[in-house]
């Protein structure tokens, strides 16, 4: 039997802000559109707030060609909101998450709906990432997470055991886990922690199928005393709701919460070590 009657139809979400650049949001726009070969049934687009005209432009042009549904709030609420609100209008239970500034793989949709439509049992399928500044030619790291459910939930005692900007999910499995909830810089890590704890098994496909536009700026994004204690509410809260034991907890503060109050040039050195 072809296997293609079989796939699931699935929605893609995304969530844009005033900051954001055109022209990355029109790349990312074709990437999971017009270059892919197995195309979604809709695109969710979260205006997180008022948008500039040239972002407003590049939504307005992609309706005329692809299945958008928008959906625009009144002011930036941040990404756990926006993507809550987007998740709660996605029309399909299978949905890809999908960053404005990345570039997804053409064939990245064809092989995550092919495994969760062979693999009924899991919740999420994620992939490995290649990172890159200007150009998906110019790759400075990957980031390769662990593929098998039972690894994945170890490592996430650790660190975030998913990328993601490149997962597809059960949007029935997410709300059942309290769906996406405010915690700045946090959001996906909180939301697998949570889905690991109500019962869904993950899985990380070992190919690049995204490529992340990082920036020379992103560790120094990634710093400084506010993400030194969003640090320690996160590690409290999987302490808290049994997650980690005391032991993970400390080890957790000393591993990943003073880091952030390092030098940017010193993190950006660890960060390299760490990166796969």
């Amino acid at each position: 039997m072809d296997k293609t009657l079989t796939k699931p139809a699935f929605s893609v979400l995304f969530s844009v802000y005033s900051r954001e650049k055109a022209i990355y949001l029109s790349s990312a726009l074709k990437s999971i559109w017009e270059d892919q070969s197995h195309k979604p049934e809709e695109i969710v687009i979260v205006k997180d707030g008022p948008l500039t005209t040239e972002l407003d432009s590049v939504i307005t042009e992609f309706e005329k060609v692809a299945p958008v549904k928008c959906l625009t709030l009144d002011k930036n609420y941040g990404l756990g909101i926006a993507l809550a609100k987007g998740l709660a209008i996605c029309s399909y239970d299978i949905v890809a998450r999908m960053d404005s500034d990345d570039i997804s793989r053409p064939d990245r949709f064809e092989k995550q709906i092919q495994f969760i439509a062979d693999h009924p049992e899991y919740d999420i399928i994620g992939s490995n990432i290649a990172e890159f500044n200007q150009s998906e030619d110019d790759i400075v790291s990957f980031r390769k997470v662990p593929e098998l459910s039972t690894v994945i939930c170890s490592f996430a005692k650790r660190r975030n055991p998913m990328n993601h900007m490149s997962v597809m999910f059960r949007k029935d499995a997410v709300l059942r886990a309290g769906n996406y909830i405010p915690f700045q810089g946090y959001e996906d890590y909180y939301l697998w922690v949570r889905m690991i704890m109500t019962g869904s098994l993950l899985y990380n496909l070992q190919d690049n199928l995204v490529f992340v536009r990082i920036g020379k700026g992103m560790i120094a994004r990634r710093q400084g005393i506010f993400y030194f204690k969003q640090e320690l509410k996160l590690q409290k809260e999987f302490y808290l709701i049994g997650f980690i034991n005391l032991a993970r907890y400390m080890l957790n503060i000393l591993c990943r919460a003073m880091p952030r109050l390092l030098p940017v040039g010193l993190l950006g050195y660890i960060y390299k070590i760490i990166r796969k």
